[in-house]
């Protein structure tokens, strides 16, 4: 069975009959719960590949959980415009339980980009295949208001680390999903003058404040670069792959980040003990696919395939060649192995894939 398929047939046999795509079904840190991040890209991988069923079941499923807080997220609306300082932990989560709850355990939990990538990935989904997934309306609407009433506040990374600063590939993921809501349709008048006022905010503040050298920074004030801002440019366009900012900041994650076919979180990274990521080879790889050079993708995509366990399984990041080899083992002991299969690199996987026109 070709990776293509074996990677289809993960996602499909692994989703919730609720929509929901668990993170990864055994590693005991995501076991039971559903990023909007991962999950948005998992269903860009899907229906890329025609499981447009899935994409659909997933989309509800988001549609459903950000539907349900429509009104905490009113609520929450209402205190900041009164001038009240909202806490983090009263902000909604960023992960949720397989039946759309918030699970018990803690976690790092006030995270923007979910939200705006989930719009994203639905608007990708609904131009592809010709119609907006039915029951949207609510969930994408009152996700919308959220960002754009709290866009601009410090939240934690993609990595669920740093919460008080605000981060690049955050903003890149909003102004992204913020259109994208205004492009399906479903916003009120009022809703959608406040979401474009939102999205030319994020660009001008990234523009004068996210931007160092020539290219993105990883937060604002920051000098370092992340794997994670690489979507700033393919997919979410903040800077697309022609202008002079998304092409240096892809050619510095590349050149700081990617070694032999992998690619770092970032230089600091001690998560077990900073290994390479499968799932931003797929990003770096789609960046140059995008950009009109399919032999560099290949290269990455070809990376991606050979992290495989021998059942067809990509784990969420490998352990050789790891920045601090001394943090490894704490995580071992901590979470256990490597979490392995991270449906999120089999969603990277299919993009990529499609990209360059390798199918099932």
């Amino acid at each position: 069975m070709s990776l293509v398929a074996h990677s289809l047939d993960v996602i499909r046999r692994l989703q919730s009959p609720t929509g929901a795509y668990p993170a990864s079904p055994t590693f005991s840190a995501y076991r039971g719960y559903s990023w909007l991040r991962d999950g948005a890209f998992i269903a860009e991988g899907v229906s890329r590949h025609g499981d447009v069923a899935g994409a659909d079941a997933f989309h509800a499923w988001c549609a459903r959980v950000v539907g349900d807080r429509a009104g905490q997220v009113d609520s929450l609306v209402s205190r900041a415009a009164r001038g009240e300082s909202v806490p983090v932990a009263e902000m909604l989560p960023t992960r949720f339980t397989l039946d759309g709850v918030e699970g018990a355990d803690e976690w790092w939990d006030f995270q923007l980009d979910g939200y705006g990538t989930w719009l994203w990935a639905l608007r990708e989904h609904a131009t592809r295949h010709g119609r907006v997934v039915p029951g949207v309306e609510k969930g994408a609407r009152a996700a919308a208001r959220y960002l754009t009433a709290f866009w601009h506040l410090p939240c934690y990374d993609w990595w669920e680390e740093h919460v008080e600063q605000r981060h690049v590939a955050t903003l890149g993921s909003i102004h992204a999903g913020l259109r994208a809501a205004v492009a399906l349709g479903v916003l009120s008048a009022a809703e959608e003058a406040a979401a474009l006022e939102a999205v030319e905010a994020v660009a001008e503040l990234v523009e004068r404040e996210g931007v160092t050298g020539g290219r993105l920074r990883k937060w604002l004030g920051s000098d370092a670069v992340d794997g994670s801002l690489l979507a700033c440019v393919e997919p979410f366009g903040l800077y697309p792959a022609g202008h002079p900012v998304g092409a240096a900041t892809v050619a510095e994650v590349e050149r700081q980040l990617a070694r032999d076919g992998g690619v770092y979180r970032y230089l600091d990274d001690t998560f077990y003990g900073g290994g390479r990521w499968v799932l931003l080879a797929g990003f770096l790889g789609w960046n140059h696919a995008a950009a009109g050079r399919p032999a560099e993708a290949r290269r990455y995509l070809d990376w991606m395939a050979g992290q495989a366990t021998p059942e067809g399984d990509l784990p969420e990041q490998v352990s050789d060649l790891l920045l601090a080899p001394g943090r490894l083992q704490e995580w071992l002991d901590r979470w256990g192995p490597v979490a392995t299969p991270l449906l999120w690199s089999h969603g990277m996987y299919l993009i990529l894939a499609d990209e360059l026109g390798v199918r099932a």
